[in-house]
């Protein structure tokens, strides 16, 4: 029950995102639900991998390239959906990090 709670509220939050970035665009909510599940398989199977891979510039970087990973996921998950669009890598990045603190806000409310 609790993971499809955390669907619905990260669906909401990404339909928030693309309202309030102008480089981002979602059809609708079903949309939105699928990019949902679909950045929940992506950062459950390719994150880890592209952590572990890229564990020297992470630790270079001081963990800030945490955020390109992010970018890389949003962007994958654009090419695999067919009614979610981003921009580009800086959209991508953008829409990352509000996505992440509407998420955690709701979170925090629910």
């Amino acid at each position: 029950m609790g993971f499809i709670i955390k669907l619905l509220l990260t669906g909401a939050a990404a339909m928030l995102a693309a309202y309030v970035l102008p480089g981002v665009s979602i059809d609708g909510f079903l949309t939105a639900l699928i990019l949902a599940l679909v950045l929940a398989v992506l950062n459950a199977i390719v994150r880890p991998i592209l952590v572990f891979l890229t564990i020297p510039v992470t630790i270079l970087t001081l963990g800030l390239f945490l955020l390109v990973i992010n970018a890389v996921i949003i962007l994958l998950a654009d090419y695999l959906i067919a009614g979610f669009a981003v921009d580009g890598f800086i959209w991508a990045l953008l829409f990352s990090l509000v996505l992440s603190v509407i998420t955690a806000i709701l979170d925090m409310i629910f």
